[in-house]
């Protein structure tokens, strides 16, 4: 099989691979869902085999515990649900609901506080073998429910084509980004909801199917008046307008996958609405003429028993309207004096104000008013306790062509003077406040023991733990509702929220620091105001002081925890490596983070540890002592991984990083007022490296050269390298020269990124390095001098790269020694000594020759002397002259001779 068909089978592998891949999807988070609501979360599955309905099995892993995993129902095992979630399941809070066999949808019903967290969906495989994704996961908080829809709840009668006004109050306080809708609605007899008007998350209005033609002409319309207030105005009321009606808010939030979800909703209380059509009151009208009026009257008050200086306000409603309609009020004082006119109001509407009241109606403190044709109302406002507690009549004349009827209906209403018992009491729920942390204090207003709205304000104080003077204004609310704030204590004004209502006040401070640390009382004023006593300067005040409450603000327990597992590494030149320092828990997210890490020699462990580097909770790396140096530096690097992860990569690893490592972690929290504070600190586990040498070597041609160089010429010195290159690696060279007192210079480097550095020799501008082929280096030496003979080497160093993209040193090898030297007059040495090498060697060659004559002429002398001597019988030849050849003892003796005289 050629390479080319080898590849397509293998392509053909891997996507019949990826087709049969299982793989599970959830719906993609975080999700925000409010408390005590219905969620859903779906699930599906595929690329699965076996059976097309798949099982499926949810677990959680709580906010609280994100290690632990909660099982919490499965689609095929009822024994799944671990015991704190199978009473839910089995109550039906808690299930699945199937919607094909590879999807499904998770059901809670009544949303936990301890339900957030992130939920797993997992299927059992049913796969002829393990590949893909068998769960997946998604994160859910949940919010507290804050959307609020208020409408007053209200009987209404009213006439065809009256008009009709409703205000719905929608306000929501939650921290994230929502959207609100608001709709109207109505439930006619029969108990059918129908939509009268909304106006839609995207502030768009719709019409209800059956008000599209009313709300396109105007006669229906929705109007929102400020932030909170959302008004339905009907122009004209019809029969058709007659029974319940309610105000709905809904809160939407949008998820990570860009839809929309309703995430609350709140419906206000219903108000009642009975049309009284024309041909109804056409028909009464001509019954009135044959019968007696049957009108009854109902006559409620705000309040029966009031504070002095609040308004009394009376409503005095006919059961039956359509005639014409004329109304007296009448006050009868507590010594059951005659009735006293207030007003009158006849069948016009013309108002006319009783001779004692008339003052009253002069400063403004008096006010009747007409709501429709049946309703009147009568306020007096900056009520005295002497003056106005009494009984109050209201009597209605009813007039027909004519004719009249009488009908009347007293109250009784109380009047208690002004700071009765008035008396304030503060409330603090705890007295020691972690910082950061929000706190609150309540206070307590009681007058007389009533629970009616009393026009009063509330002053709150505070006197610092650090201050010597007294208390201070922190804020005001008036009986009108104006906040006044204090003009020494500006750093509460933008983190205090401040709430009255008739009976109590709170003050709510978020992120509490050390300002905060002190004592808070508050003071509710009560006045009976009116124009008069204004003007005379004599208005009535009463003033109530709490009890006082000192709130101390403490520094954070730290739940720094940080993992304390001990490990042990092996390590080569080959190798580059991290250290992990894995943090468990921290008190809260805006804490930050402080780490170090600390070295102890293996062979020194009782020694004080080296610190290796600091960062701080800025993100400044500081290194220590003895890790400041650019190599240190270089090789030690720390990185933050996540919030929880903090990792020490090593990237030159050599025998020194031998030893045990850890981390030290400090949690910090600022505070505006006082600056970083240190909430504790905590070590890691140990980390025990060891180093083993490299297996991998270079070899460079170790055998030593000599090289005599002519001035003026130029040398190339070799560096070549004989073991087997590895495909990714790269390679620094360094070229040195030995002086004549041992000492190494460094001429150049040629680093692994092929940048060259020059040494600060003379040399330097005549050296050109460079590399034939991978492996094999090359320096040359330009225009010799005398300056340069010496012995030169080079240092190879062979590096490669890590998963963090540094480099490092595989291997590191220097070369055998190359003897350059250096001969100014030798090229006159080949020029003119060889006549002088001539004539010296001829000279030789005359006395040798002169040498052996002489020799030739002392062995003639000698043999005609010992043949002389036998001649003559002066001496006997020997017992080898006489057996041996006369030849062969002539020849031995010359050479004798011929080698005593070499040596003499």
């Amino acid at each position: 099989m050629g390479p080319i068909q080898g590849l397509t089978a293998v392509l053909f592998l891997l996507l019949d691979i990826c087709a049969g891949q299982r793989m599970v999807t959830i719906q993609k988070g975080r999700l925000y869902r409010t408390k005590g609501y219905h969620i859903t979360i779906w699930c599906n599955v595929s690329g699965y085999g076996g059976p097309l309905e798949q099982t499926f099995q949810w677990s959680v892993y709580q906010a609280s515990t994100p290690q632990i995993e909660w099982q919490l129902i499965s689609t095929s095992d009822s024994n799944f649900p671990y015991a704190v979630y199978g009473k839910r399941v089995r109550r039906g809070e808690i299930y699945v609901e199937r919607i094909h066999g590879d999807s499904v949808l998770l059901h809670i019903t009544n949303l936990l506080d301890e339900d957030a967290g992130e939920y797993e969906c997992h299927t059992p495989s049913t796969d002829e073998g393990y590949l893909g994704t068998y769960s997946a996961k998604t994160n859910l908080s949940v919010i507290p429910d804050t959307l609020s829809a208020t409408m007053e709840p209200q009987d209404l009668i009213h006439n065809e084509g009256d008009s009709l006004e409703l205000i719905c109050e929608v306000s929501t306080a939650t921290a994230q980004h929502v959207h609100l809708s608001v709709a109207w609605y109505l439930i006619q007899g029969d108990g059918e909801v129908q939509e009268i008007l909304s106006l839609s998350r995207d502030f768009v209005l719709i019409a209800g199917s059956s008000y599209k033609q009313r709300v396109s002409s105007g006669d229906i319309r929705l109007d929102k008046i400020g932030d909170k207030k959302y008004k339905l105005s009907i122009v004209k009321i019809l029969p058709s307008d007659q029974g319940k009606m309610y105000c709905e808010a809904v809160e939407w939030i949008q998820d990570p996958d860009e839809t929309w979800k309703d995430i609350a909703r709140k419906r206000t209380k219903n108000t009642s609405l009975t049309v009284r059509s024309l041909v109804l009151l056409i028909y009464l009208t001509c019954c009135l003429l044959f019968i007696e009026s049957r009108l009854k009257l109902i006559l409620w008050v705000n309040e029966e028993r009031i504070i002095e200086g609040a308004a009394l306000n009376f409503h005095c409603n006919a059961s039956v309207a359509g005639n014409s309609l004329s109304v007296k009020w009448w006050h009868i004082s507590k010594d059951r004096s005659p009735p006293v006119l207030i007003a009158n109001m006849d069948q016009e509407g013309t108002l006319k104000i009783g001779s004692f009241y008339l003052e009253h109606s002069a400063r403004g403190d008096l006010r009747l008013e007409k709501v429709d044709s049946s309703t009147f109302t009568l306020t007096i406002y900056n009520t005295s306790a002497t003056d106005d507690s009494g009984l109050y009549r209201c009597e209605v004349t009813e007039w027909f062509k004519g004719r009249s009827w009488k009908h009347a209906q007293d109250i009784s209403a109380n009047i208690e003077p002004l700071g009765m018992n008035l008396k304030a009491v503060l409330i603090g729920r705890v007295a020691n406040v972690k910082l950061h942390e929000d706190f609150e204090l309540y206070c307590k207003v009681s007058i007389n023991h009533s629970t009616n709205e009393v026009p009063m304000s509330i002053i709150w104080l505070f006197h610092p733990s650090s201050a010597l003077s007294g208390y201070q204004q922190v804020v005001k609310i008036t009986a009108g509702g104006t906040v006044e704030w204090g003009s020494a204590l500006l750093h509460f004004h933008k983190k205090t929220k401040i709430t009255k209502s008739s009976s109590s006040s709170r003050l709510l401070i978020h992120g509490a620091t050390w300002q905060d640390a002190g004592i808070y009382k508050c003071e509710v004023e009560v006045r009976k105001s009116s124009q008069q006593a204004r003007d005379l300067g004599t208005e009535a005040t009463a003033v109530a002081s709490s009890n006082p409450v000192e709130i101390k603000v403490t520094q954070p327990e730290s739940k720094l925890r940080v993992s304390l597992d001990t490990k042990g590494l092996e390590l080569s030149t080959n190798d580059a490596t991290e250290i992990k320092c894995e943090i468990i828990s921290l008190n809260k997210e805006e804490s930050q983070l402080g780490v170090s890490w600390y070295f102890q020699p293996l062979s020194l462990v009782d020694t004080v540890p080296l610190l290796i580097l600091a960062t701080n909770y800025s993100n400044i790396v500081e290194y220590g002592e003895a890790f400041s140096s650019p190599q240190k530096k270089f090789r030690f690097h720390s990185k933050k991984v996540s919030s929880h992860l903090y990792q020490l990569y090593i990237l030159s690893v050599e025998p020194d990083v031998s030893g045990i490592y850890y981390c030290v972690v400090e949690e910090w929290i600022w505070s505006v007022d006082s600056g970083w504070h240190n909430l504790g600190k905590m070590e890691s586990g140990r980390t025990t490296v060891s180093f083993k040498p490299s297996e991998r070597k270079l070899h460079i041609e170790s055998t030593n050269h000599s090289i005599i160089v002519t001035e003026n010429d130029d040398v190339t010195l070799k560096c070549l390298l004989k073991s087997q290159i590895h495909p990714t690696s790269h390679f620094s060279i360094s070229w040195f020269k030995v002086s004549n007192h041992s000492n190494n210079e460094a001429l150049l480097k040629i680093k692994d990124n092929g940048i060259i550095e020059y040494g600060n020799g003379k040399m330097a501008r005549r050296l050109h390095p460079h590399c034939p082929s991978t492996g094999n280096f090359y320096l040359t030496i330009q225009n010799v001098e005398a300056v340069d003979s010496g012995l030169f080497y080079c240092q190879v160093e062979e590096w490669a790269l890590n998963c963090s993209t540094a480099q490092v040193l595989r291997a590191s090898v220097e070369s055998g020694h190359s003897e350059v030297c250096y001969s100014a007059s030798l090229f006159h040495f080949l020029l003119f000594y060889p006549l002088v090498m001539f004539l010296i060697l001829m000279a030789a060659i005359l006395f040798l020759c002169f040498k052996i004559k002489s020799i030739q002429q002392k062995q003639w002398n000698l043999k005609t002397k010992q043949e002389f001597c036998e001649e003559t019988g002066l001496v006997e030849p020997t017992h080898q002259q006489l057996s041996g050849k006369r030849s062969n003892s002539i020849g031995k003796e010359e050479t004798s001779s011929l080698k005593g005289s070499v040596v003499d």
